[in-house]
C-alpha cells in the first residue's frame, strides 16, 4: 500500500519499500513482493540492472535504479520449491549446446542475421534468467557459492555424506575454504572466482603481494 494510506497501528510489522532512497509505501507480504520483482527482472520485464535489497532485520525493501552502481554477473541457482531442478544451477546442457553452436557462427553477423540464425550469447543467457547482475549492496543479501563443484559438495554434506579431503598433492589446485554444513540455501554461483575482482584486476601478477614483489 502507498505511504499516504499506511496506518502504523494496523500493520506495525509491515516492511517499508524504498525506491532510490525515497520511502514510497509498505508491504505486509515482503517475501512475495521480493519474489515477484525478482521474477520480473529475470523475465526481462524490468531492467536487469535494477538492484533489489531486502533487509529482514530492519524490515526494509530497497529498489535502486540510479546510475553509478558497479554490477557483476553471477549464475542463478534455482530455489523454486515446485521445481524438479531445485538446488541446481538454472544453466543446463541445452544452454551450453546453444552457446557452442553460436560460437561457430560468423563474427560479423548483423542483429537481424543473428535473430534468424537463432544466435544465443551472453545477453540471451541474461534474458533466459540464467545469469543476473548484482551490485555490491545486493551481494550482501544473497548466498554465493564459489564453483558448481562446491555446490555439489554442499548438497552431499547436507545429505550426511563424509567428504574425503583432496590428497592428490597437486600444487596447482585451488585453495578452498572449508564448507559450512549449516549453509543450506545458495542463491547464486560465481561464473569464475576471478570475476570477483574483475577481468582487468585479475591479470595483475601477484595481486595478493605488496607492490615491490609485483
Amino acid at each position: 500500500e502507498v505511504l499516504e494510506e499506511y496506518e502504523p497501528l494496523r500493520a506495525p510489522n509491515a516492511t517499508k519499500v524504498f525506491v532510490n532512497g525515497v520511502w514510497v509505501g509498505c508491504s505486509r507480504d515482503p517475501a512475495h513482493l521480493v519474489r515477484t520483482v525478482q521474477h520480473l527482472r529475470r523475465s526481462g520485464l524490468v531492467s536487469q540492472e535494477v538492484s533489489l535489497i531486502r533487509d529482514i532485520r530492519d524490515r526494509e525493501f530497497s529498489i535502486f535504479t540510479d546510475a553509478g552502481r558497479v554490477c557483476r554477473p553471477l549464475f542463478i541457482i534455482d530455489n523454486n520449491v515446485d521445481s524438479p531442478n531445485k538446488g541446481n544451477l538454472v544453466l543446463n546442457k541445452e544452454h551450453i549446446r546453444r552457446l557452442e553452436e553460436s560460437q561457430m557462427m560468423p563474427a560479423n553477423m548483423t542483429k537481424e542475421q543473428k535473430e534468424q540464425a537463432g544466435y544465443f550469447g551472453f545477453q540471451e543467457l541474461i534474458d533466459a534468467g540464467v545469469v543476473e547482475y548484482l551490485d555490491a549492496e545486493e551481494e550482501e543479501t544473497v548466498m554465493i557459492v564459489m564453483t558448481p563443484e562446491d555446490l555439489d559438495i554442499s548438497r552431499q554434506l547436507q545429505a550426511g555424506y563424509q567428504i574425503r579431503p583432496d590428497e592428490s598433492g597437486d600444487l596447482n589446485k585451488r585453495v578452498k575454504a572449508p564448507m559450512n554444513p549449516t549453509a543450506h540455501t545458495w542463491t547464486h554461483c560465481e561464473i569464475h572466482p576471478s570475476m570477483i575482482l574483475g577481468i582487468c584486476a585479475s591479470i595483475i601478477p601477484f595481486p595478493d603481494h605488496n607492490q615491490s614483489p609485483r
